[in-house]
């Protein structure tokens, strides 16, 4: 059983995937793209779906898992290999340390998880460097400062889902049906999304969507004045 806003999150999610795809794929660039944002994405799912070929919860399940992994690494492939594309990758702006997030999401999910598991620890881990996949991307956008209308809705799209995805918003699932499709996370099926077990998960997700929700805002506000004024998205320096 499936929460609507997880139903949400993970299409909006998906049609974030196909903006930037399509930006890289029609016009052969990258420019604005963090690849460092995208290799701690590659990470976070390979990290989270590692049941992908032992355990079988839906179809839907283990097809958004291929498309999430598949389209993470071909991105990252794309950034780094692709004759063109990695032409137009902005090196030296791009130079956020992401390895210096990797370990502490590490050690933090060593220390607080839900059991004391190789796959539990892993899925924890990943929720905990989702929560700050997105900072490279957003220093990248804010020292480029003009921003593309593709990269622009990317952003804005990839927030929408993990607010979607949030368990904030999950709270008032106990006033909405869940759907019969299940995205379960990598060791079971998703624990955050059942009404009678998302107690367990609270404490460690919340936090997390918390997170990821502040990190998005003030890119949500200067997104909505360049909307609303219809002028070209620009960060303050």
């Amino acid at each position: 059983m499936m929460n609507i806003f997880r139903l949400a999150g993970d299409m909006t999610h998906l049609v974030s995937v196909l903006v930037l795809l399509l930006k890289i794929h029609t016009i052969k660039s990258c420019a604005g793209i963090s690849l460092k944002t995208q290799e701690l994405y590659a990470i976070v799912f390979a990290t989270r779906y590692l049941d992908i070929f032992t355990d079988f919860y839906s179809l839907y399940n283990t097809l958004m898992k291929l498309i999430f992994l598949g389209s993470s690494f071909s991105i990252v492939w794309y950034i780094r290999h692709h004759k063109i594309v990695r032409r137009s990758y902005d090196k030296e702006q791009d130079t956020f340390r992401h390895l210096f997030l990797i370990l502490p999401c590490f050690l933090l999910a060593l220390v607080i998880n839900e059991k004391f598991t190789f796959k539990e620890v892993m899925w924890t881990f990943s929720l905990y460097l989702e929560a700050v996949a997105i900072l490279p991307q957003l220093v990248l956008l804010q020292r480029s400062r003009n921003i593309d209308n593709l990269t622009g809705q990317y952003v804005v799209l990839l927030g929408y889902s993990e607010d979607f995805r949030s368990p904030v918003l999950f709270k008032s699932s106990f006033k909405y049906p869940v759907i019969p499709l299940a995205h379960g996370s990598a060791c079971h099926v998703d624990k955050s999304f059942y009404l009678h077990d998302i107690a367990t998960l609270t404490p460690l997700a919340w936090i997390s969507g918390l997170v990821q929700t502040l990190l998005y805002a003030d890119f949500f506000y200067y997104y909505f004045q360049s909307w609303k004024n219809n002028v070209k998205l620009q960060l303050p320096a």
